[in-house]
């Protein structure tokens, strides 16, 4: 043999021979990272712990009619796939013989992924409302009702005149004095209106402001809550004994939503509400859902889950069972949504599209009527067409979900606003949404209007048939008396009809504006004194839904009051200004203050 046949790279030679020993070499499959068994019990235990992570911070219900609980076991399966694929390792140089080989080893966690995705797609469809608009419009029973039979004249001290924009100003307002508790905590403005020993009230809990602040002060818990008078306007820090330690700012185990779901995994829960029982101790109210078209459509509340917000310790009750002092079960927004379905596929879902015959939604907003200790949500019909009027309107009670319809041809209430703030354009005011009322057998809306500042200045009471009839005051008791006068002028009332609280022995209002809108004021003798000097404290307090101002000045002990509504320059006053006022009474701490003037 010579040498070039010997060092022939060709198959004959022997480094020919080497060379193809070391291609079959390579040809061979790799030897895999681990054994098959191996490689599935780490996979599904780096996917059980991965799984167990992703469900403490995620919290999904675990209920085969939650959508997102099968979006959690395609991601479990996604994750067991990608552990087998990083441990098998490339046991190919064959891209396609790879891919085979994968396919092969992923086929069971492909296959329930395929499935889950299946599932979703046919429940999705089995809920579509084009197919089951009838059991979409029936989610909400709804009956016809007699307005002056079945709603009340409200007392006056039940009409809540602050809406939820004002408390919350409020609420942070008097959190801002306590010095205690204003570097540690913030108001939380999800406020719920509740009726609380018959009178209307707000309540809102307090958060910690920070990881650090929770860090500092979590060993010993919430201190307070602050309740709001909606009559009054009085705003109470309530301090508690046993203080709150659950809440939506918690971390970790105290936090609320994972507390209710380590508690109840299969529950599907709406919106977490604060109230008070009638003691005054801090409840978490969770709203339970259930599913009740198709598999995922027909959202509604089968029951309620009552946390103490200080212990922990909870119960679900049915619906028929939950307490009476629970005033909020049913979201407004729920309730909304499930009218609109109501009111547009009671006659099927193409009317809905096309001929539209008797189709119904709810008005843009809504609002809390206080009835029977129950708390029950207002809003206008009107036609889907938005013709700016309503054609009735809707009561429905939040903690059972009893719905009545009253069919009433008036305003809507965007419009009724825009009437009450045309009849005080000269001072800006801007209408809060209204409250429904019935005043001498008539719906009428009640509004307050608030200054650019946000304080409540008068009040508006709008005719919902005639809302050309409009009647406005610097109390509520002067409001309604001008708007009696108004609807007796019109002909709705008769005048012997017995006149409402606020007036005196002869029928007359005492303050407010008249009927064609001026200030009618009540005759007052001369001031007993003036004098000038420079604020030295402010304080403010809301009385009969009045804020007022107490001065005091520098070398003096006395305070002198003015109320914001008639000298609204009173608002702007400082600690160092120079005024000068009348003020009636010779003695006594407290003096009337009239005639404010600055220098």
């Amino acid at each position: 043999m010579d040498l070039f046949t010997f060092f022939d790279f060709g198959q004959g030679g022997a480094w020919g021979g080497q060379r193809e020993k070391r291609e079959r070499q390579a040809r061979q499959p790799k030897p895999p990272k681990c054994g098959p068994v191996a490689r599935v019990l780490i996979s599904l235990l780096i996917t059980i712990v991965f799984g167990a992570v992703y469900f403490y911070f995620q919290l999904p219900a675990l209920n085969f009619r939650d959508e997102g609980f099968y979006l959690f076991l395609i991601l479990l399966c996604i994750v067991f796939a990608v552990c087998m694929v990083i441990l098998q390792g490339f046991r190919s140089n064959s891209v396609r013989e790879y891919v085979s080989y994968t396919k092969k080893n992923l086929m069971i966690p492909f296959g329930i992924t395929v499935v889950l995705l299946a599932v979703l797609a046919v429940g999705s469809v089995t809920g579509w409302i084009v197919f089951r608009a009838k059991a979409y419009s029936e989610l909400m029973p709804m009956e016809e009702g007699d307005f002056s039979a079945e709603v009340a004249e409200i007392d006056w001290d039940q009409i809540p005149m602050l809406d939820a924009d004002s408390a919350n100003n409020l609420a942070n307002r008097k959190l801002g004095e306590l010095s205690d508790l204003v570097s540690q905590f913030t108001v939380d403005d999800a406020s719920a209106q509740i009726n609380y020993n018959g009178r209307p009230v707000r309540v809102n809990y307090l958060n910690y402001s920070g990881f650090f602040k929770w860090w500092n002060n979590q060993s010993e818990g919430i201190p307070a809550y602050i309740m709001i008078d909606m009559r009054t306007q009085e705003v109470e820090v309530v301090r508690l004994e046993e203080r709150i330690r659950y809440s939506p700012s918690e971390y970790l185990n105290r936090d609320l939503n994972r507390h209710l779901r380590f508690q109840y995994p299969t529950f599907m829960f709406d919106d977490v509400n604060f109230e008070v029982d009638d003691n005054g101790t801090p409840y978490w109210v969770a709203s339970v859902v259930e599913k009740r078209i198709g598999l995922f459509g027909g959202k509604d509340i089968k029951g309620a889950v009552l946390l103490n917000a200080v212990t922990g310790e909870s119960e679900y009750y049915e619906i028929a069972d939950v307490p009476t002092w629970v005033d909020r079960v049913y979201q407004a927004d729920l309730i909304m949504e499930q009218y609109d379905y109501y009111g547009q596929y009671h006659n099927g879902f193409w009317n809905s599209i096309f001929g539209q015959n008797d189709c119904t939604i709810a008005t843009d907003g809504y609002n809390y009527i206080a009835q029977d200790d129950d708390v029950w949500v207002y809003t206008g019909v009107t036609s889907v067409t938005d013709d700016r009027g309503n054609i009735g309107f809707i009561l429905v009670n939040q903690r059972t979900k009893e719905a009545h319809y009253y069919s009433c041809a008036g305003a809507e209430e965007y419009s009724a606003m825009s009437s009450a703030e045309g009849a005080l354009q000269q001072y800006q005011y801007t209408a809060t949404f209204p409250l429904l009322l019935n005043i001498s057998d008539q719906p009428t809306y009640f509004m307050a209007m608030k200054d650019a500042a946000g304080l409540v200045k008068m009040y508006a009471m709008v005719n919902v048939q005639q809302y050309q009839i409009v009647a406005t005051g610097t109390t509520v008791e002067n409001c309604q008396q001008n708007y009696h006068d108004l609807m007796v002028e019109n002909g709705i009332l008769e005048e012997e009809e017995a006149v409402p609280e606020g007036t005196d022995e002869n029928g007359n209002g005492q303050s407010g504006t008249g009927q064609d809108g001026t200030d009618q004021e009540p005759e007052q003798s001369a001031p007993d004194g003036t004098v000038t000097g420079r604020i030295a404290e402010i304080r403010s307090a809301v009385i009969d839904g009045n804020t007022c101002y107490y001065l005091r000045l520098e070398n003096s002990e006395d305070y002198y009051t003015v109320n914001a509504g008639e000298y609204p320059a009173a608002v702007i006053l400082n600690v160092g200004d120079q005024i000068t006022i009348s003020y009636y009474g010779e003695t006594g701490p407290i003096r009337e203050g009239t005639d404010l003037r600055t220098e």
